[in-house]
């Protein structure tokens, strides 16, 4: 049960936002075998029945969504049934929930309605409402959105704290510095903090993130699962023990049922295409033993200096020859490309070598008389090479153009040897 806090008893929620009820996984379906494009294509699901499960098994209070619960409107009404069944498995054990609309489940969006159990409060979307728990010692504060496209601040018209409750926020909003998310609901991390509640539910943007963490917490819980290689890493949940007064403690807990991975490998000083697909095979292995029992879907990007660059930047055969080796491995691979370059030699090589080479070289080229007397040394593979190349090494020219050609000859096998 809840921990107490100062001797106040607690009350534990569960926070979490953005499930995009039955949103396909994006950019897989084809290279996907049948069992795997099943499982993702019910990962939305999957992931809010372990939602209700983490909730039951943490004994929460209460559960808060904090918007998106849907991704627009329903293509049928199995995805509002699904919903509300699950809804129903928290009625059955006593949890209350509190939900807003957000941007992609707008009242005036979602058309097709589906009636939720009665432990199920769908905040208000006219303007920012109260419920009091009395028995939870919880007071809830919310607004979900009317439209799609809301700009106004919502938040300073949330009302104050309630004394001597747990008052909990929930709101979808693009706080300042939210990069790569509309600007729904802005408002500032300062909003939030002055209207002094113990936590504030946070939904919109899919990164799970702490805005606030002083003694007034507001945080986003990021999605239940990614739907996009741009959203990487565990998603799920946060579990928040919530006193009277107290500082708010959260607990991340993964939910997600597939995830996504960038895996990028530096492929700078590998010596053939050989190693670089070797350090892939890797790299795959490692990051699909940090998922456990998930599929691991993954975009590999090559990086790094090599001169295998040429060999690698046909984007098909790349891609293919990854996936050949990510089956090995039990890694999907959406694509992989390659960002490596080609060495530029004085970057690989000492500079005051490399100085000093070109400049004996030139002054070789210039001085006919030394590469004569090099020429007459029995002992210098040079001077030997010369002599049986039949050449006519009385010929000035002949002698400069050798020069030249051995000098770059030169330069090359050091820049190999250092790469």
């Amino acid at each position: 049960m809840p921990p107490e806090c100062a001797g106040v008893t607690g009350v534990r929620i569960v926070h979490a936002a953005d499930i995009h009820l039955d949103s396909p996984l994006s950019g897989l379906s084809r290279f996907a075998d049948d069992d795997l494009a099943q499982q993702l294509r019910l990962a939305s699901r999957r992931a809010l029945e372990n939602l209700v499960k983490l909730v039951v098994d943490k004994k929460a209070n209460a559960l808060v969504l904090a918007g998106d619960i849907y991704d627009g409107d329903w293509k049928d009404y199995a995805t509002g049934q699904f919903f509300a069944k699950q809804m129903g498995v928290l009625d059955d054990h006593g949890v209350r929930v509190f939900m807003v609309a957000g941007n992609h489940d707008a009242a005036s969006v979602v058309t097709k309605a589906v009636p939720l159990p009665r432990n199920v409060s769908v905040m208000s979307t006219d303007e920012p409402e109260l419920i009091i728990d009395a028995d939870l010692g919880l007071a809830v504060h919310g607004q979900g959105f009317p439209s799609r496209d809301v700009r106004d601040n919502l938040v300073l018209s949330y009302r104050d704290r309630v004394d001597d409750l747990v008052n909990v926020g929930i709101l979808h909003t693009a706080v300042a510095g939210a990069e790569g998310h509309a600007s729904y609901a802005p408002c500032s991390p300062a909003d939030l903090e002055r209207k002094a509640y113990e936590y504030f539910a946070l939904g919109h943007v899919h990164t799970r993130r702490v805005v606030n963490q002083d003694h007034w917490v507001a945080a986003f819980s990021g999605n239940l699962q990614g739907r996009h290689v741009n959203e990487t890493g565990p998603k799920g949940a946060l579990v928040v023990d919530l006193a009277v007064g107290q500082k708010a403690a959260l607990t991340f807990e993964p939910l997600d049922v597939a995830r996504w991975g960038k895996v990028q490998v530096d492929a700078t000083g590998l010596r053939s295409v050989d190693d670089v697909y070797d350090a892939v095979e890797r790299r795959l292995a490692e990051d699909r033993a940090a998922t456990g029992d998930r599929p691991l879907l993954a975009r590999v990007t090559i990086t790094g200096e090599t001169a295998m660059a040429g060999a690698l930047s046909d984007r098909v055969r790349l891609t293919e020859t990854v996936r050949s080796l990510a089956e090995r491995t039990g890694v999907t691979v959406e694509k992989a490309v390659s960002q490596a370059r080609v060495p530029q030699a004085r970057s690989r090589v000492e500079d005051r070598l490399l100085d000093a080479v070109l400049r004996r070289g030139q002054e070789l080229t210039e001085d006919i008389g030394a590469v004569k007397e090099v020429a007459k040394l029995p002992n210098r593979d040079f001077g030997f090479e010369l002599r049986k190349s039949g050449l006519d090494l009385s010929d000035d020219d002949v002698l400069r153009r050798i020069t030249a050609t051995a000098l770059a000859d030169l330069l090359a096998k050091m820049s190999s040897e250092v790469n």
